[in-house]
């Protein structure tokens, strides 16, 4: 028998893990238990992290990899910490530099002027030297196991490559998308489901990293062969771009929300969209999840939130406002007075003074981790460094090309950021962390998810098998089925454009691990994905 798609006649029904002593939760199981096996040599949470993270770059390549980006948030002594891994734009690379080369508009979704500096291998090594407790080269062990001697393809991993290479053997043109072809479609075509796969460049370039903790991808071999490969087409990514690059630490955001506190790394991420729309949202009775008036009112407040985010939210040094201005009691108040009873349209306002994989982890000891890497849209770039299964992002193709944008690209400038690692408290204790993978459906995601388990008390598995919304653009909304029908009419009524949708990957793959007052651990884990919860 082979498996080749993912129509199954019956619905699967899955419930939430409860475990004491140790949690993964991932989009792929393999990944799963690459994390909890580190938790059962003695490692903490963030060592199951990192090997998690470094098994889904093989595992799940179409949503992730090597040459990605990364943001996570650790709660660890009765601390949060946030770690911003997203790169910057090569010194190289310039609005003018582009505009000589042809390209105006907007930013190019392939090729060489997509690619920033990838910070997933450096935010590995900073987690473990910082709060990590096994040696380094062991996370990284069962990657590079499944790499050199391969695993069998799940589905929606199976589906989403099928998906990516339609469309890259019509778009990808020219010798330096080659070695995409020649590592994810060996044999002219993408592995099947169930499929074995095996990439020796993978694994050679996984155990040169373990062996340096990183240090080869900037200042190394590995260096050096990105440079060569940019240089050779006419890129931008030089070893200067690679060496100057460091991860930084940074001081999470938050609002209080009905109790709780939900956090979220600060720009040049956009949870801050998250926390807006929560921001207004909580001004607000809501009645039940399945009304047509809470549905209209998250629908308005995300479409706020985002008009405010997409103008504002960049690299932190060249914002024009300020980011605890968006967040201000004052500021939620004068955009939830622009909710009415109609759908609307809105303009940012003027505040005073797509792929990825998410992953969390929980110990027996209190630590977690809320943890998030992405290659951005599918594979990214479409380019891949010769001889070693580097897939570069096109993380920078969320760069304007309007100089006066807060956003505008420019030399050694962060992007626009769409992945996003959440977390939640409650009186300065931790209740867990929580995530949403999907480019642009990632707080539209966060604000689903969160007022599910708050308001509607849903365990975190309930509060992810139910049906979503996304927004979409203007008025227009797409939906699931699981949605029931008089909402959908009720909704139209409102003036939302409503259209069923069957692409459930659009709606976003979360992971959930809720810490009880008893310290249990309950997770939950996307339907919508290859998802599991390992625990102990």
């Amino acid at each position: 028998m082979r498996v080749n798609s993912l129509d199954y006649p019956h619905p699967s029904r899955r419930m939430a893990v409860y475990a004491r002593r140790g949690m993964v939760a991932t989009s792929q199981p393999l990944a799963a238990e690459a994390g909890l096996e580190m938790m059962r040599r003695g490692g903490n949470a963030v060592d199951a992290a990192i090997a998690a993270a470094a098994a889904l770059t093989v595992v799940e390549p179409p949503s992730n990899g090597i040459g990605g980006d990364a943001f996570a948030l650790v709660w660890t002594a009765g601390k949060l910490h946030g770690l911003n891994a997203s790169g910057p734009a090569p010194k190289a690379m310039s609005i003018e530099v582009l505009v000589k080369r042809g390209i105006q508009g907007e930013m190019p979704r392939m090729g060489f002027a997509s690619v920033t500096v990838p910070g997933a291998p450096a935010a590995w090594a900073e987690l473990s030297a910082r709060f990590g407790r096994l040696p380094f080269p062991a996370l990284l062990e069962p990657a590079i196991d499944y790499a050199e001697k391969g695993y069998p393809v799940s589905p929606a991993v199976g589906a989403a490559w099928e998906r990516a290479y339609r469309v890259y053997e019509k778009m990808l043109r020219g010798p330096e998308f080659r070695a995409w072809f020649e590592t994810f479609a060996p044999e002219g075509r993408p592995p099947r489901i169930g499929e074995i796969w095996r990439s020796p460049d993978h694994a050679r370039t996984l155990q040169i990293i373990a062996e340096s903790r990183s240090e080869a991808f900037y200042r190394g071999e590995l260096a050096e062969r990105m440079d060569r490969f940019s240089r050779e087409y006419g890129g931008f990514l030089r070893l200067e771009d690679l060496d100057g690059f460091r991860p930084e630490w940074v001081e999470p955001v938050h609002v209080r929300y009905r109790g709780y506190e939900v956090w979220e790394i600060p720009p040049n991420g956009h949870g801050l969209v998250a926390l807006m729309a929560l921001n207004m949202l909580k001004g607000f009775d809501v009645s039940g999840r399945d009304v047509a008036d809470t549905y209209h009112k998250q629908i308005e407040a995300i479409k706020l939130a985002f008009a405010d985010g997409r103008r504002y939210i960049a690299d932190p040094r060249f914002m024009s406002v300020r980011v605890e201005d968006l967040l201000s009691e004052a500021y939620a108040e004068q955009r939830r007075r622009l909710i009415g009873e109609t759908a609307g349209v809105p303009a940012p306002g003027r505040p005073g003074g797509g792929g990825t994989v998410y992953l969390c982890t929980a110990d027996g000891e209190g630590n977690m981790v809320s943890y998030i890497q992405s290659n951005y849209q599918g594979f990214g770039s479409g380019l891949v460094v010769p001889g070693t299964g580097i897939a570069l992002h096109n993380r920078g193709a969320n760069f304007s090309l309007d100089p006066d944008h807060d956003n505008a690209l420019a030399p050694g400038k962060r992007p626009y950021h769409t992945i996003i690692p959440g977390f939640l408290t409650k009186g300065n204790l931790p209740v867990g962390p929580f995530g949403v993978m999907g480019a642009f459906m990632q707080p539209q995601g966060h604000v689903q998810v969160v007022m599910n388990m708050i308001d509607f008390h849903m365990n975190p598995q309930s509060a992810l098998d139910a049906p979503r919304w996304q927004w979409l653009e203007g008025k227009k909304v797409a939906v699931e089925h699981g949605i029931p029908p008089h909402m959908v009419e009720s909704l139209g009524r409102r003036g939302h454009d409503i259209a069923w949708s069957t692409d459930t990957a659009s709606f976003g793959r979360g992971q959930v691990i809720w810490r009880l007052d008893n310290g249990v651990l309950v997770g939950g884990t996307e339907p919508r994905a290859d998802g599991q919860v390992a625990a102990w």
